[in-house]
C-alpha cells in the first residue's frame, strides 16, 4: 500500500489570501451602502448609515494594499481585483446614493448625471490599471503623483456632503441645493477622467514645508470645526486636496507648454534647399 505524502503548508499562498479578503470586503461595503440606499425612501438616517459604509469600504480599500505591500503579495490580480472593488464601492454605490438621496427629483437628468459618475469611476480606473501596469503584467511602484482624481477621493467628497447634511439635520438635502449637488457630481465626474495630476503622498519628506502645509490644514479644520460643524471636515479635507492638484496643474501649465513647443521644433525635419 502506497503511502499518502503530506502537502507541506505553504504560508505564502494563505498570505496571498488576505489582502484579497481585505478587498472584499471592502465590495461587501459598497454593496450594502446600494441596497441600504436604494432603500431609504427619503430616510436621512438610511442615508447616512450607506455614507457611513462606504467609508469603511475606503477603509479596507486603503488598509488591502498596505497588507499587501507588507507581506510582498502584489499581484496583477489583486490590482484587478481592487478595480473591481472601486467601480462597486466608489463608482456605483455613491452614484446610487446621491441619486436617491437628492437628484432623483431631477428624473432622467438626474439619473443620466448619476450613471456618468458610475462610467467616468470605470474609465479613470481602467486608465490607472494601463498606467501602473509594468511590462511582465505586475503592478509599479507607486509614483509621487496620480492622473486623474482617484475614484474614492471623489467618491469620498459625495459621501462627506451626506454626512454633512445628516450633522445639519438634512438642510443640504432641501430642493433647493439639487442642482449644486448635480454640478459638483459632474465636475468630479470630470475630475476622475482628466489629465490633472493628484499628489499621491507616496514620498512625503518631514521637512520646514511639510510641516507648515500640515499646520495651515489643521489650524483652518480647527476653524472649520468650531464654526461650522465637524462633519464639515471632511468636505474641507477634501476639496482642499482637489484644489491643490488643480491649482499645481496650473501653476506647471506654461512650463508644460514651453517643453511641448521645443520638442516639436526639435522632431521637425529641416526644409530640403531649394534647386535652381
Amino acid at each position: 500500500m502506497a503511502k499518502r505524502t503530506k502537502r507541506r503548508f505553504d504560508l505564502r499562498k494563505t498570505l496571498f489570501l488576505l489582502p484579497n479578503l481585505i478587498t472584499l470586503s471592502s465590495i461587501f461595503c459598497g454593496f450594502d451602502a446600494i441596497v441600504v440606499a436604494s432603500r431609504a425612501s427619503g430616510d436621512e438616517g438610511q442615508y447616512y448609515r450607506a455614507a457611513l459604509l462606504i467609508v469603511f469600504a475606503m477603509f479596507f480599500d486603503t488598509m488591502d494594499g498596505r497588507v499587501a505591500r507588507a507581506t510582498k503579495t502584489q499581484s496583477s490580480f489583486g490590482l484587478q481585483i481592487d478595480s473591481l472593488a472601486d467601480v462597486v464601492s466608489f463608482g456605483v454605490a455613491p452614484s446610487m446614493l446621491v441619486y436617491s438621496w437628492t437628484l432623483h427629483r431631477l428624473g432622467t437628468t438626474g439619473l443620466i448625471v448619476s450613471f456618468i459618475f458610475t462610467a467616468m469611476g470605470a474609465v479613470r480606473l481602467a486608465r490607472f490599471n494601463v498606467l501602473t501596469m509594468g511590462e511582465a503584467g505586475k503592478p509599479t511602484k507607486p509614483s509621487k503623483y496620480i492622473v486623474g482624481l482617484p475614484t474614492p477621493g471623489a467618491a469620498g467628497i459625495l459621501v462627506s456632503i451626506v454626512v454633512a447634511n445628516h450633522a445639519a439635520a438634512g438642510m443640504l438635502g432641501g430642493a433647493e441645493y439639487t442642482w449644486v449637488i448635480l454640478v459638483v457630481t459632474l465636475v468630479l465626474s470630470s475630475f476622475m477622467v482628466s489629465t490633472i495630476r493628484f499628489r499621491s503622498f507616496k514620498e512625503i519628506k518631514p521637512n520646514l514645508r511639510t510641516v507648515i502645509f500640515v499646520g495651515l490644514i489643521a489650524a483652518s479644520s480647527a476653524f472649520i470645526s468650531a464654526k461650522l460643524q465637524p462633519a464639515f471636515v471632511l468636505v474641507w479635507l477634501l476639496g482642499c486636496y482637489v484644489m491643490m492638484g488643480v491649482c499645481e496643474t496650473l501653476w506647471e501649465l506654461p512650463g508644460r507648454l514651453r517643453e511641448r513647443a521645443a520638442l516639436s521644433r526639435d522632431s521637425t525635419p529641416p526644409e530640403p534647399p531649394n534647386v535652381v
